[in-house]
């Protein structure tokens, strides 16, 4: 993987110019209207060695990685994380719901790889089938976390307050923690 050309996107919704380097090393250059296709390769060029590093870093990861389930094990493996979910998060959630006087209307779980969960306008929680994968206390954290938004739907200063406020002033450290993991 080297430096290659990257593609390049005039998005109507970029405020600036912005490189960004996608697991599949794909390299791309994002750049607003008001910007012209040369201001844009200037600012690629201007960082072609930290785009060689994130390269770098790409081809790392995929090293490290083990090799790839095949599709009969994959789907064992998330009906085994669904059963494991379906009796864990239950009585979990209900359990920080009483603990915090924090009150939803309906709990599904989902085998969602993008988000650990959401809470709709109706108070109605998904939570990820993938956070069997995680300790208990970030389990617990991304349940709280949920729950705060039956009360601040959006991640406000008060949002935030209440989520450190039950989670005993860990609220940056958990989200630090949480980071070092993966929905796979």
């Amino acid at each position: 993987m080297s430096v290659s050309e990257p593609t390049l996107v005039c998005s109507p919704r970029a405020r600036r110019i912005t490189l960004s380097v996608r697991a599949s090393g794909e390299v791309r250059l994002t750049y607003p209207r008001f910007a012209s296709r040369e201001q844009a390769l200037a600012f690629y060029e201007a960082k072609r060695a930290w785009v060689e590093r994130a390269l770098q870093r790409v081809r790392e990861r995929q090293q490290a990685m083990p090799p790839a389930a095949s599709e009969e094990e994959q789907r064992a493996e998330i009906e085994r994380l669904r059963r494991l979910a379906k009796e864990d998060l239950p009585p979990r959630i209900a359990r920080l719901s009483q603990q915090t006087g924090l009150r939803y209307t309906k709990l599904s779980i989902r085998a969602a790889r993008t988000k650990w969960g959401s809470c709709s306008s109706r108070n109605a929680i998904s939570l990820s089938l993938f956070l069997m994968q995680l300790p208990e206390a970030l389990r617990d954290f991304v349940i709280l976390h949920e729950l705060c938004h039956t009360v601040h739907h959006n991640h406000s200063p008060r949002f935030h307050d209440l989520l450190d406020r039950l989670v005993g002033g860990r609220e940056k450290e958990l989200n630090r923690a949480l980071r070092g993991f993966r929905i796979r």
